[in-house]
């Protein structure tokens, strides 16, 4: 019984490690457009708030209110990455909606990929990272009213 048990430690033991290794976290970079043109962003984001990412030409801000980041995560189990990667943009863009409106903000802008604190700007692509279980997207903008 005790050569069982010695057996069975040292097969769990034994997996741990090779589990960690085969952790995956594999990054992409997506089209902005292509995720903000589905069906679930146009009925998710309603248009009261403009989002202007990196790069790109923005009006002239009135006031600027604070910076904020968004750090959202979604199931990736049996979804392609790209899916997956959508849904937590997606849910990142939501969050920078509802805190632009939370602080009387018309738009958000110089978003940019924010993962791990690391920056990744562009006008056309977000960050995205992907595993076996989770996908996620970080991204960091500046809350501002506009010049009317």
């Amino acid at each position: 019984m005790q050569r069982f048990v010695k057996g069975i430690l040292l097969f769990v033991f034994c997996s741990v490690p090779l589990t960690a290794a085969q952790a995956r976290d594999t990054e992409h970079h997506f089209p902005i457009a292509e995720a903000m043109n589905t069906a679930s962003a146009q009925d998710k984001l309603d248009g009261s708030v403009k989002f202007y990412f990196s790069g790109q030409k923005t009006p002239k801000v009135k006031t600027k209110l604070r910076d904020a980041t968004t750090n959202k995560k979604t199931n990736a189990f049996n979804k392609s990455d790209k899916d997956a990667c959508d849904w937590a943009f997606l849910s990142a863009m939501v969050q920078l909606q509802d805190k632009a409106k939370e602080l009387e903000a018309d738009a958000v802008i110089n978003i940019q990929s924010y993962y791990k604190k690391d920056a990744f700007k562009s006008d056309t692509e977000y960050e995205c990272h992907a595993g076996g279980l989770l996908a996620g997207v970080a991204l960091k903008g500046e809350f501002v009213k506009l010049a009317k």
